[in-house]
């Protein structure tokens, strides 16, 4: 395991602007545009770029269990110059249909997966965030052939604080660091999902051990968070990352857990760096 220096970014860097754009789908702005697709039986949403040209990989950003597309729309517009990038609804969230029932982690993995044939695409740099990081080790775990690079942007949950009160208590912490704009984007985004959707993806996050499937990762992989993210202490960086064979950590200096909101740019620098030597084989 080694460690990834990162450029110091302003802490809590989203304002008006950024809160527009990702607010903004399903109409086309800043480059980026809106798809439906029928996934595993799903009307399913993708917020995506346009491809750049080179040979760099496709980024897919994974968003976290009450949220959407949104919040990741800084950190997709960061890497767009130089990647192709997608951005999901996962089932139930953002402005892709809501099935009857949440998705387990397992479950969530799997529909990534046909979403990911969908799309025709793989392997790919697969970005998970909070819950998405859970959802993106499964999958990396499970289908290795479909994963070239792994982020766990902020990975839930650290067994320290592995319960509902627990998580629920560090978000409220969270929430004294993070840039108040984002707070539109958490109340659309919960009302498309339904309070209850949350609650049940939260009970399925705390019990996902995702121990179990960091130590089966076989990819280039980065653990990253806020150097100020009380979900995600450095303690918990440091396990995670330990775990996964070939991994390395970043902290970003004035972020906290919402680190691919706040600070896109030294995330995507990051990814990039993680990237180079996929690039050169």
């Amino acid at each position: 395991m080694t460690g990834l220096a990162v450029r110091p970014s302003p802490p809590g860097r989203f304002g008006p602007a950024e809160l527009r754009l990702a607010l903004a789908a399903p109409r086309p702005a800043a480059g980026l545009t809106s798809e439906f697709r029928l996934v595993d039986g799903l009307r399913t949403h993708t917020r995506r770029s346009a491809d750049p040209g080179g040979d760099a990989p496709p980024v897919v950003l994974v968003h976290g269990l009450a949220v959407s597309h949104r919040y990741l729309t800084p950190l997709a517009l960061a890497l767009s110059a130089t990647h192709p990038v997608y951005v999901p609804d996962l089932p139930g969230f953002g402005l892709t249909e809501r099935p009857g029932t949440a998705y387990d982690v397992p479950r969530h993995a799997a529909f990534l997966a046909e979403w990911l044939a969908a799309y025709r695409l793989g392997p790919v740099c697969l970005l998970g965030h909070s819950f998405g990081a859970e959802v993106a080790a499964a999958l990396a775990a499970r289908r290795p052939d479909l994963v070239s690079a792994l982020v766990l942007a902020g990975p839930t949950s650290d067994p320290a604080a592995r319960s509902r009160r627990g998580q629920f208590g560090r978000w409220l912490v969270d929430t004294l660091w993070e840039a108040k704009w984002q707070v539109p984007i958490l109340l659309r985004d919960v009302l498309d999902a339904r309070p209850w959707r949350v609650l049940a993806t939260l009970s399925h996050s705390v019990r996902n051990a995702i121990e179990a499937d960091l130590v089966r990762v076989t990819v280039p992989t980065l653990v990253l968070t806020g150097a100020r993210d009380p979900v995600v202490p450095a303690g918990w960086r440091a396990e995670a990352a330990r775990l996964v064979p070939d991994a390395r950590t970043a902290a970003v200096p004035g972020a906290a857990h919402n680190v691919a909101t706040t600070a896109p740019g030294p995330v995507a620098d990051a990814i990039r760096d993680l990237l180079a030597p996929v690039l050169r084989r």
